[in-house]
């Protein structure tokens, strides 16, 4: 059986390891499209060094972390709003615009549509398809927005599970043919190249955009609770701040190490160089396994589609199981079923072990 977290971040390790009597550190969790390197050296040994100042208050304006993420973003300071986590972003700009009409790119992230049957939207899908290798018709999108009236459109850029992406030249399209509002999760966008797919920087020319970002996959700090967002709306924002009740909901210690790893840029190279390698490798791996097609992804993560008619993923993941690997079974997305696996990238040599591991379980 598998053990999936409630909000399906990939699998519960602490269910997984009392239930086989051992340690979370003996799995490799290729479910859950966290950096494996990461967080920053700089930002860890500065939380070390402050420990103490547990016993203080944060600045309940958060003036150096916001300033780190005005560097770090190129964005107006203004423009930044900070949360507990990209999760209360996403409820609470759902909750805001209250959609009658929203879209979704599908298969998506479940907690998208959740937020939106709490305020009873009329939910629509634009469907990313196997054929068409997962990849986005911009044109039809559009369209589709128009002839469904949609006033909400929420987008994962890139999108996860399918590692699609979506340029900004193609957002700014959607902008100025659309009158709806676009809000873009961007959580994987640090994987990919931020310059032409984050659309962070027109967010000053569109006030109908609002930007999602998390700390929780490339800093790899999911623990610490730190989401941000960036919007230009100001009635938006100011409801936003009166929604989420923001004083010192950002803790000390998100604050003191959110400053260093933001501005901690030859760790972002590095990262970015280690990931960008690994995923070729993974991909053309996975592709030269008989009866798999992995889709090409612009995430940290790769979807796998198995051609086999005798296997499927569950059997799959029972079996890296038994070897300490665990894959994340796709059938639970909307659309996808249990053909469809994900895995991300870890380091060189679990990826290596991870490849071996699912060669054999494919050709025996």
């Amino acid at each position: 059986e598998i053990v999936m977290s409630s909000s399906a971040h990939g699998a519960n390790l602490f269910s997984l390891s009392k239930k086989l009597n051992c340690s979370i550190e003996d799995f490799k969790d290729f479910s859950s499209n966290i950096n494996p390197f990461a967080p920053s050296k700089k930002a860890i040994q500065k939380l070390r060094d402050s420990v103490e100042k547990i016993s203080i208050y944060p600045d309940p304006q958060y003036k150096d972390l916001k300033y780190a993420i005005k560097e770090y973003c190129h964005c107006n300071y203004e423009d930044i709003l900070l949360g507990c986590g990209a999760s209360s972003f996403i409820s609470g700009y759902i909750k805001i615009l209250s959609p009658k009409n929203a879209l979704i790119l599908s298969p998506a992230y479940d907690e998208y549509r959740n937020e939106l049957l709490n305020v009873n939207s009329n939910i629509f899908y634009y469907e990313l398809k196997a054929e068409s290798n997962f990849e986005i018709d911009i044109d039809a999108f559009i369209k589709n927005i128009k002839s469904n009236s949609i006033d909400t459109v929420i987008i994962c850029n890139p999108n996860n599970p399918t590692g699609t992406v979506i340029s900004k030249d193609d957002i700014e399209q959607i902008l100025k043919n659309t009158t709806a509002n676009i809000v873009i999760d961007e959580t994987y966008v640090e994987f990919t190249d931020m310059n032409k797919y984050s659309a962070v920087d027109i967010t000053q020319k569109y006030d109908k955009l609002f930007i999602i970002r998390s700390t929780s996959k490339f800093f790899a700090c999911p623990g610490m609770r730190l989401g941000y967002s960036i919007t230009s709306n100001n009635a938006i924002k100011e409801e936003l701040i009166r929604n989420l009740n923001i004083l010192w909901d950002i803790n000390i210690f998100a604050d003191i190490v959110g400053k260093e790893m933001f501005l901690d840029y030859d760790f972002h190279k590095s990262s970015f160089e280690k990931i960008t390698n690994q995923r070729k490798y993974l991909f053309e791996s996975l592709n030269n396994i008989k009866n798999l097609k992995a889709y090409n992804s612009y995430g940290n993560f790769i979807l796998v589609q198995i051609l086999d008619e005798t296997k499927n993923s569950k059997l799959l993941y029972d079996y890296m199981l038994e070897k300490m690997q665990i894959i994340r079974n796709c059938s639970s997305f909307e659309s996808l079923s249990d053909k469809y696996f994900r895995v991300c990238i870890l380091e060189e040599e679990d990826n290596r072990k991870l490849i071996y591991n699912i060669s054999n379980f494919f050709e025996n």
